[in-house]
């Protein structure tokens, strides 16, 4: 487990294979029936979210510590930075169910897209430190500090920790007719075709396009980047052979990896994934230390009453601690986290400072 102190750059590996040990099951009396990420996010997404935020979800003042005692007292939200359907709203769906059942209220997803989480991640800057509003935060925010010149919020500053989430490797994978077995192959490849392969991402700035960048400048050679407006339509266009390859979320190409109409040469990580575990990693295929992962936890707008945060972290860390919960998660190529609120401020601290050297070094920037 992670602790105030610890690196991500320096330990990460670690901390995610010590992980798949560590959480001990929640336990056999529990009477919750555990579906998958993809029906549960569903049936979130079919339940009353919007119609409640919509006839009145307007945040009170903030609370002080002794108004606390009976939050949460009305529906809370958990802001998404991204549209409907993907990952992170998945994700989010899957926890928020759970956290209702465990604070006895209503816990709504909303979706803020635009921005590369931006957008979301700026709403729920400016919310009120009431114990009513919480962001679904994307490493992808992380990088954005150093993408962008300016933005109108500071991570460190605007946003207080509760609890991280989960944490997903990418899978690099190759259109067949691409003459690549090995990430080796692939690198000998561009190498002798400097400038002709390219690859797509879910869009500029995003987590598929900071390990392809940063994967460019471990290995010094030359691809060119094609962005699309979603992971999607990416990856149709690699299936047809329009773009060589693409650095894409496990769930994303695995069905296709696995009938044979896209090829996978490694994945992101430092160790090796549940999902693939023949697959190398990148690191393993000669690119020494090259170690990225897209991870989600929840954040408050800062000055949220201590107590409320707590709370919250002690009820996402039971979700996370469940043999259920980290089974799926594995499915999708994915790892739980659990930190206490100080430590996941610690890991966002250092995070920081990692993706920051990640966005310099691949010489990525968004104005």
């Amino acid at each position: 487990m992670l602790t105030g102190g610890d690196s991500w750059g320096s330990c990460s590996g670690r901390v995610l294979r010590s992980l798949r040990g560590a959480l001990p099951a929640r336990p056999t009396a529990s009477k919750t029936r555990v579906r998958s990420l993809g029906a549960l996010g569903a049936a979130a997404a079919l339940g009353v979210a919007e119609a409640v935020f919509a006839q009145g979800s307007s945040v009170g003042s903030a609370v002080s510590s002794g108004q606390s005692g009976t939050w949460p007292s009305r529906p809370v939200r958990v802001v998404v930075p991204f549209p409907p359907g993907g990952p992170a709203d998945i994700l989010a769906r899957t926890v928020t169910t759970r956290l209702a059942e465990a604070l006895g209220q209503q816990v709504l997803t909303e979706n803020r897209g635009g921005g590369n989480g931006n957008i979301g991640t700026d709403l729920v800057v400016h919310a009120a430190a009431d114990g009513q509003t919480f962001l679904l935060l994307p490493s992808a925010v992380i990088a954005n500090q150093t993408l962008y010149a300016r933005l109108p919020f500071n991570v460190q500053r605007d946003l207080a920790p509760v609890a991280p989430i989960a944490a997903f490797p990418l899978m690099l994978v190759t259109h067949p007719s691409l003459p690549v077995t090995s990430v080796a192959d692939l690198i000998a490849l561009a190498r002798a075709r400097p400038g002709t392969l390219n690859y797509g991402s879910a869009g500029s700035g995003g987590g598929a396009h900071l390990a392809a960048e940063s994967f460019r400048s471990a290995a010094g050679i030359q691809l060119v980047h094609i962005p699309y407006k979603g992971t999607g339509p990416a990856v149709l266009d690699l299936l047809g052979g329009q773009v060589s390859l693409m650095f894409a979320s496990i769930p994303s190409v695995i069905q296709h990896v696995r009938a044979g109409k896209l090829r996978a040469l490694a994945v992101t990580s430092v160790h090796r994934s549940s999902v693939a575990p023949a697959l190398p990693t990148i690191a393993e295929s000669g690119i020494a230390g090259y170690d990225l992962v897209s991870w989600f936890g929840l954040v408050a707008p800062t000055g949220t009453p201590a107590d409320i945060t707590r709370r919250l972290n002690a009820e996402v860390a039971r979700i996370v601690r469940s043999a259920e919960f980290r089974d799926q998660l594995q499915g999708e190529g994915g790892e739980a986290l659990q930190m206490t609120v100080e430590g996941f401020g610690d890991f966002i601290r250092t995070e920081s400072v990692r993706w920051a050297r990640v966005v310099r070094e691949a010489g990525a920037r968004l104005d």
